[in-house]
């Protein structure tokens, strides 16, 4: 699902309508009342929002076993925007929307730290927050993003299809973060914060995702 109109960018950019899309990707159709339950929400407010996602095409019924259920699914496993557009609204809306989506990044962030001394030390060694800088033009930045996507393709069969996940297997989210440097630096700057931890060095740990 690419979305491209400013009303619908704006519209997806809401912390519980970013969640609830998460769920029903994760877990599959269900109701409102299943869905409260699971986000620690209320009915009538997931439903509204549940509402409000399907009129911007990123929810629909599901069919029900039930007549009296009324379940809920995401109508794709993955939402994707333009970022590079010159159109003044749409620019303001994926700023909104990219500020919501890393607010999101960071809950999810704390929420494993605060229970991240009970997992065990086989996934607390495979789980970690890094950063490298590199000196890339943007068409290898491009030509990088596109084999980072190509390798992380190899899993997206596991999301639809749960009885070819390995038994070990646990959800594990990826946050890829492209920031460019300060215009003003040169080679051999580097701005604080940069570089601070590469691959292997850190011993903390990134959450089970959206």
């Amino acid at each position: 699902m690419r979305l491209s109109d400013p009303v619908a960018l704006r519209g997806y950019a809401h912390p519980l309508r970013m969640a609830l899309i998460g769920l029903l990707r994760r877990e599959g159709p269900m109701t409102a009342t299943r869905a409260a339950e699971r986000l620690g929400e209320n009915v009538p407010n997931c439903s509204f929002h549940l509402r409000q996602l399907a009129k911007y095409g990123l929810a629909e019924r599901a069919p029900a076993g039930d007549a009296r259920e009324r379940p809920w699914r995401a109508t794709a496993f993955v939402t994707s925007w333009d970022d590079a557009s010159d159109d003044p609204q749409v620019r303001a809306a994926t700023d909104a929307l990219n500020t919501t989506q890393l607010a999101q990044y960071t809950r999810q962030a704390e929420e494993f730290l605060a229970r991240r001394a009970d997992e065990s030390t086989r996934w607390r060694a495979v789980t970690r927050f890094s950063d490298t800088s590199l000196y890339v033009t943007a068409d290898e930045l491009a030509a990088l993003t596109e084999r980072m996507d190509a390798l992380l393709a190899e899993y997206d069969g596991r999301i639809a299809d749960p009885s070819s996940r390995p038994a070990d297997a646990r959800r594990v989210t990826l946050v890829q973060l492209a920031l460019l440097g300060a215009p003003a630096a040169t080679d051999g700057d580097t701005a604080p914060g940069d570089g601070g931890a590469t691959q292997g060095d850190s011993d903390t740990a990134v959450p089970d995702g959206r």
